[in-house]
């Protein structure tokens, strides 16, 4: 059984780990809760992960580099209020134009955390905490207590939630899941077969070793914060469309959601490694749970950020005690070979 373990990479074991967890999760709240596994269940919770999705792949890139962005629902908020106010005066902007202006937006955020982090030398969840307020003082400043409106949204951007690429049996497949799929894809695959993407594995891995090796660690750092912005962004763009009404508390608890969804996928909280494949299971786990905590009569909303914290928790634990364990294995293997 060792010699068997030894040879499967840590990242396959903890994606089957949390396929098996995800799958335990359905089932046991199949039967907790009334007419759960139905297609409007699946529409619920596919469209919800789909705001967070984007925001967990920003988080899982600035992680890698041993680094985190604590501002991201802060700037999904800000992006979400400022594309709307935008669209708002400018209704005939063509789609894609609107969904670059927000990731822009929230590029631009990405790159103010990524220049204090990467050459201000200030520790990230320093830069982070104090951009998490500032960029919601922003908010509260430009909105002047007024709320993003629905009616003031243009149409196709009203209609965009109910937008279905397939449907079978009743299961929707929304253009919004669609494009935070796709977004997700891009990015595994750029992490797996382009040499600039995987800089910020290096990076994570060991610094030096990256800069003896002729990596610019600095820029790699700045390019991962400002992907986390561009990709809060994109999260923004579907929140606004989602919700229609944003306030100034839009995309407040983000954060949380995106490192649970991070850290429960499989990126290891230390930075170099970690799956795209893994951040998306672990986003529809997290989300699965979360939705699923509201229709539960047995437990309280308020515990629902309580259990999410603790998922947190026993994901960091088992994932130490699983590579401690499986280092034991292999050394043991090396020893007797």
């Amino acid at each position: 059984m060792s010699g068997l373990l030894t040879r499967i990479s840590p990242q396959t074991l903890r994606l089957v780990a949390l396929a098996l967890a995800l799958l335990a999760t359905i089932l046991f709240f199949s039967t907790q809760i009334d007419g759960y596994l139905s297609a409007r269940m699946f529409n619920r919770i596919s469209t919800s992960a789909a705001v967070v999705l984007p925001v967990a792949v920003g988080q899982a890139i600035v992680i890698m580099t041993r680094n985190i962005d604590l501002s991201i629902g802060s700037t999904v908020g800000v992006v979400a209020y400022l594309t709307g106010g935008f669209l708002g005066s400018h209704p005939e902007l063509h789609p894609a134009l609107a969904l670059a202006f927000a990731m822009g937006v929230g590029g631009l955020a990405g790159a103010i955390n990524g220049v204090l982090v990467a050459w201000g030398r200030v520790p990230s969840i320093i830069v982070t905490l104090g951009t998490l307020a500032l960029f919601r003082t922003f908010l509260v400043e430009v909105s002047d207590a007024r709320t993003i409106t629905t009616a003031s949204l243009p149409q196709w951007l009203v209609d965009l939630p109910q937008a279905t690429v397939l449907s079978v049996g009743g299961l929707d497949v929304r253009v919004t899941v669609v494009m935070a799929v796709v977004a997700c894809a891009v990015m595994g695959l750029a992490l797996g077969r382009l040499r600039a993407a995987r800089k910020f594995y290096a990076v994570g891995s060991n610094p030096d070793a990256a800069v003896m090796a002729g990596i610019n660690a600095k820029r790699v750092v700045f390019v991962a914060f400002m992907l986390s912005g561009a990709l809060a962004g994109l999260s923004g763009f579907i929140f606004l469309a989602k919700f229609g009404n944003i306030t100034v508390v839009a995309g407040m608890g983000m954060e949380l959601k995106s490192v649970a969804a991070v850290v429960v996928g499989g990126v290891s909280i230390l930075g170099g490694s970690g799956t795209m494949l893994g951040v998306l299971i672990g986003t529809v786990l997290v989300d699965t749970i979360d939705n699923s905590l509201t229709r539960w009569a047995l437990v309280s909303e308020f515990w629902r950020d309580a259990l999410l914290g603790m998922l947190i928790m026993a994901a960091v634990t088992v994932d130490t005690f699983a590579s401690r364990s499986l280092g034991r294995l292999k050394a043991g293997s090396g020893g007797a070979g």
